[in-house]
C-alpha cells in the first residue's frame, strides 16, 4: 500500500538490525545471519547496510567464531537520524512532494502542510533513540539457541 511517507528499504534494515542488536544486550555479537534469518531478508543486502552502520560508527564488527556486530556506543545515545544519515545521507527536507516545481503556482496547495509533517518527522528521528525502540523492533535480539552458527 502507497503512503505518503515512504523510508527505504536500506533505512529500514538499518533500523531494525540496529534494534535487534541493541536488544541482544551482552549477550554477544549478533551475526549477519541472524539478523538477516530473522528479518527474512537478503543477507548480501543486509551486509551493506551493516558495512555503513559500521563505518559510522553505530555498530562495530569482529570475525571468527563468535564474531558479528555489537553496537559501537550505548543505545541510548544512537538517535534514529543518525542510522538515517549512516544510510541515506543528510536528511533533506523539501517543500515539493514530486520533487519539480512544474506547477507553476504562486503557492503550494498543501500550503504549509509539507513544512509541518517534515518537521514532526525530522523532530521525532532526532529524538527517539535506539534503546527506546529497541524491544519493539528489536524482539528477541536473536536469543535462540536453535541456531548454533551464531554461537
Amino acid at each position: 500500500m502507497k503512503t505518503v511517507l515512504n523510508i527505504s528499504e536500506a533505512y529500514s534494515l538499518a533500523l531494525h538490525a540496529a534494534a535487534m542488536v541493541a536488544s541482544h544486550g551482552k549477550a554477544g555479537p549478533v551475526t549477519a545471519h541472524r539478523i538477516a534469518t530473522r528479518l527474512g531478508v537478503s543477507e548480501a543486502h543486509l551486509s551493506k547496510v551493516l558495512q555503513r552502520l559500521t563505518k559510522s560508527g553505530i555498530l562495530t564488527s569482529s570475525r571468527g567464531p563468535g564474531g558479528g556486530f555489537s553496537l559501537g556506543m550505548p543505545a541510548a545515545s544512537i538517535t534514529l537520524l543518525d542510522i538515517y544519515e549512516s544510510v541515506e545521507g543528510p536528511l533533506k527536507l523539501g517543500r515539493c512532494l514530486i520533487g519539480t516545481h512544474i506547477c507553476g503556482g504562486k503557492s503550494c496547495v498543501f500550503d504549509d502542510l509539507i513544512d509541518k509533517v517534515n518537521g514532526q518527522f525530522k523532530d521525532y528521528l532526532q529524538h527517539t533513540t535506539v534503546e527506546m525502540v529497541k524491544d519493539t523492533l528489536g524482539g528477541d535480539g536473536g536469543n535462540d539457541q536453535k541456531d548454533n552458527r551464531d554461537r
